[in-house]
This record gives C-alpha cells, structure tokens and sequence, in this order.
C-alpha cells in the first residue's frame, strides 16, 4: 500500500458545481516531499536488510523520548517496533499477527501493537517493506508516560535476550520540569545509556557530532511547526491529523538529526506554502479538499487498519482536522521546543521530559484548548482507541472540561490501533454525522441570531 498523496500540484480550483461531498475524486499523484519520504523509508530498511553484514549495530526503541540522534552520533541504526505494527495495520496484516499472539497467550486486553509486533516477530519478523528486520544488539527504552512499553520490552527482551538499557523519565504530574528532574534524566544518559551504547559500537561518544545531529534536529523542527501552523490558514491546506501522520514520519522515526529530515521538512515546506498561495486544500484519499466546512481538533491515534475509511468520513463532509494530539506525541515543538545543539545531554532530556504522553491530563486538557481557541476550531473529536491506555485513561473527562471551558461541542468515537475486529464503520460514521449535523444547526442557528432583529417584549426577561 503505497502513502496516499498529501500535495496537490497541478490540481487547481474548487469541486465542480454537483459533485458529491467536499473532495474531488483525481488520479493521485505523488508530490517531491512525499517521493522524497518514500525513498527515505526505503533505503532505510535496505540498510536495516544488510546491517550485520556491514558490520552496523540496530537498537530497538520507541517514538515517545526516542534518542535518534544519540543513536546517530553511534551510527546505530534504529527500528521502532510501534511504526512497524501501524505499518502492518495499514497494509491489513495485523488482524493475522495477533491472532498468532493471543494463540500465544496473550490477552485480548492487551495493547496491539504489542500483540502486533510479537505476531510479526514469531512469523518471521518482515518488515513493512518485505524485507526481514534484523535482530537488536540492544532494547533501548525511553519511559515516557506509558507503562506498556517497560512489559512490551521484558517480552522483547525473552525473544532475543540481549541487552536492555532503561532511561526512565520522570512523569510531568504538576505539569512542570524542574530541574531536578533534568538532571536525574541526564545522570542516567552518562551513567547508563552512553557507557552502554560505547560497549556495544566500541565507539567513544563524540560531542561534536551529537552537537551536529542536534543542530539538523533543530532546522528540521522549524519547518514542521510552520507546516502545523499552516492550518490557521482558511482554507487550511494541510490536514493536521490524517495528512499529519505521514508529516511527522521521518521526525518522530529513524531521520532527525539528519540531512534528509531537513531536506524533506524544507521541501514540505514549501509545497505547503505554494497551496497557502493558491488558496487550495490538502489532498485527500478522494481528491484535493477545498470545501471546508468543519474545522476540528483531534484528540488519540487513529485507527491504522482501516485508515482511509476513517479519513474519507471526515472529508466526505466537508471536516477538516486542523490540528491533533496524537501529531505531537513524539515531540511538542509547535509549543517552544527546539532540540539545542549547545547543550547536547540536557536538551535529549527536556525532549524526553516534554513528550504529550509525559503529560498529566490538566496540561493535556489545557494543550487542547490552545489548539481549539488558536485554530478556530468548530468543535474537536476523540478517538478513543481501545488498547492504548496513555491516550484513553481520562479522555471523556477530558472532552466535559474542554467543552466547558470552550464552549465547543466535542465528539467521541471508538475504535483500536491495529486489531481490525474493533472498528465499527457504521457505529463511527453514524455517530459522526450526527455530530456534524448538530455542528451545522449550531452554526446555523448563530448566524441567524446574529442577522435577525431582537423583537421588543413588554415585559420579557431579557
């Protein structure tokens, strides 16, 4: 399954007068950025094939805190076992890997992208380009807020009993990082991590390397917050949810702190900024989306098993996701942070520290806020998914205090990651459409209180 075009080059104009929904049903075309993605990913897990033979180590880690460019000063090469589960999602091969992974003894209740991975490794372990994934030299976990990540590695670590380094990052319960608690996360990288990762490469670290890793970081950064903040634009020409989640592949992966992520972010860029001239939308699995009538904040991952479906839902009438959470689980720069080469240990972890699942619900409650009231957002939905309890704990919580705060109705629906057996196509759109409905009688209903005359009553409250 090939990445669904997020540009529009050569797709000009509004849907024509009839056409069915809001997007433009056109031959899909890939733009420069995405083909630059694609054989980003590609030579990646091309390396990945031939890593043993050329002598190349490969760490296991995951999206939230992950220390790419740590990794890069070491010239290990990474494999986070959460893309390679949304991946098999997307590609319709989960349902079969945790099948194999419950016949194993794993609970239906447990995540699946853990169920998904320990199928995908007990089947041969292929990865999502068909190629076989070599096996770790090390299991290098970042804590950042989801506890299933500790027991997914201890499972992990039984298949291939090597090496496990913890870097355990301190939960933001208050909402602040203080500075004991940069510390205690800079201690272990010198302590723990480093010397660890020194033993298995036979490398010492070099600084200035690391220093130049962080400074690429720092310039890929810049180029994504202003592809987010794009969306305050009307129309908004990119979709900060679904068109969001190939955006941020090669920051929250295996690129930062390299050329390529500065060359690809650039390069998005300025494809976002030429659609901003044109006045025209992001495409859409059905076609360039121009007419907007809904805008959105999205809270949760989305369902990678029916991916498209899902998306189509929200463009067929007319949503648009402004901006999301789940776009920001693996780093909050559009908030202030940018990755600092001068202080190499300590700004790896404020990185850690500041990561959405790091969050307490208060701080994530007030991010959306931000997002509902910057973003002109209409109204937002959450997607609770069914497996991931870093996202789901709280969230109908979470949606009463934002629409109380706000005054913008909210929506909830419910699906999973990647277990196919827990999204109910008809139960979401339903539910959906009703919401959009009741959006629009909303909207309605203010436009004709604004234009109509308030009659004078004798007597009347006022």
């Amino acid at each position: 399954m090939s990445l669904v075009t997020i540009g529009n080059k050569g797709l000009k104009g509004a849907p024509p007068a009839g056409a069915e929904g809001s997007a433009v049903t056109v031959p899909v075309t890939k733009d420069a950025s995405q083909q630059r993605q694609k054989r980003m990913i590609a030579e990646h897990f091309d390396r990945l094939s031939t890593a043993k033979e050329d002598g190349k180590k490969v760490a296991y880690t995951f999206v939230p805190g992950n220390l790419t460019e740590l990794m890069g000063a070491f010239e290990m090469l990474p494999v986070l076992p959460e893309i390679n589960a949304l991946q098999s999602g997307m590609r319709g091969k989960s349902g079969a890997y945790i099948s194999e992974a419950e016949r194993g003894g794993h609970s239906e209740d447990v995540c699946s992208y853990v169920k998904c991975d320990i199928g995908m490794l007990r089947t041969g372990n292929v990865g999502p380009t068909g190629k076989v994934l070599p096996k770790p030299d090390l299991l290098l976990l970042s804590y950042t807020g989801c506890f299933t990540f500790m027991k997914w590695f201890e499972l992990l670590k039984e298949e291939y009993n090597c090496p496990v380094v913890m870097l355990h990052v301190p939960y933001q319960a208050d909402g602040i990082i203080t500075p004991e608690m940069r510390q205690y996360v800079v201690d272990q990288l010198k302590s723990d991590v480093i010397p660890q990762m020194e033993q298995i490469t036979g490398k010492k670290l070099n600084l200035d390397k690391l220093s130049e890793q962080l400074a690429r970081s720092r310039r890929a950064e810049d180029a994504l917050v202003k592809v987010w903040e794009s969306a305050k634009n009307k129309p908004s020409p990119i979709d900060g949810y679904f068109g969001g989640v190939y955006y941020i592949g090669p920051i929250f992966s295996a690129f930062r702190g390299s050329e390529d992520a500065v060359a690809y972010y650039e390069e998005l860029l300025a494809e976002v900024n030429e659609r901003i001239k044109d006045g025209e939308g992001p495409m859409t699995p059905a076609g360039v989306m121009n007419n907007q009538k809904y805008r959105l904040v999205v809270e949760g991952p989305p369902s990678w098993t029916h991916f498209n479906e899902f998306w189509n839902m929200f463009s067929n009438e007319g949503a648009i996701a402004v901006a999301s959470t789940y776009t920001r689980v693996g780093g909050l720069y559009d908030q202030g942070f940018r990755h600092d080469p001068q202080d190499p240990l300590g700004t790896l972890a404020d990185y850690c520290l500041g990561c959405y699942t790091n969050r307490s619900l208060p701080s994530r409650i007030d991010l959306l806020e931000k997002y509902i009231k910057q973003y002109s957002a209409d109204g937002f939905l959450i997607n609770s998914v069914k497996s991931c309890n870093s996202f789901s704990a709280g969230q109908l919580m979470i949606l009463r205090e934002l629409e109380k705060r706000t005054g913008v109705p909210g929506a909830f629906v419910e699906s999973d990651l990647v277990d196919p057996r827990y999204f109910g196509k008809a139960n979401i759109e339903n539910r959906l459409q009703s919401y959009l409905q009741m959006l629009e009688a909303r909207k309605s209903g203010a436009l004709a209180a604004a234009t109509a005359e308030k009659p004078f009553v004798i007597g009347s409250n006022p």
